[in-house]
């Protein structure tokens, strides 16, 4: 069952969710974290105090809302649009995530925030 969270970035305030996984669970269990976060074209990613492998859920297919975790950098990646690596409209990871979760509206809305320097994710 998906457990709810919130994401807030300065004016930006998003409901989400993370799936049932090993990694997601692990992720739910260090919220709420604030912290600085990181702008590689439309995702944001930071690090949390979580160490996990890759996956069953792991992948380089992710769409504009996942929310995945990034072993290489302990950290989670909000995914809104493309990235450097993308040819066409989406986002696409530096290499494999674990898909842990997902933002349950316009996530698009996240590009108002790219200028902001921190985040929030903690539980509903």
């Amino acid at each position: 069952m998906p457990i709810p969270i919130m994401i807030k970035a300065g004016p930006v305030v998003l409901e989400g969710e993370l799936f049932d996984s090993l990694t997601a669970r692990a992720t739910f269990d260090v919220l709420p974290i604030e912290t600085t976060f990181n702008v590689w074209g439309d995702e944001f990613y930071f690090e949390i105090p979580v160490d996990m492998p890759l996956d069953e859920t792991a992948t380089m297919k992710v769409k504009a809302g996942d929310i995945g975790y990034w072993p290489p950098g302990r950290a989670i990646a909000i995914f809104f649009g493309p990235t450097p690596l993308s040819t066409g409209p989406e986002p696409v990871p530096a290499s494999e995530v674990n898909i842990v979760g997902r933002i349950k509206c316009d996530a698009r809305e996240l590009i108002e925030a790219k200028a902001e320097k921190r985040i929030i994710v903690q539980k509903l």
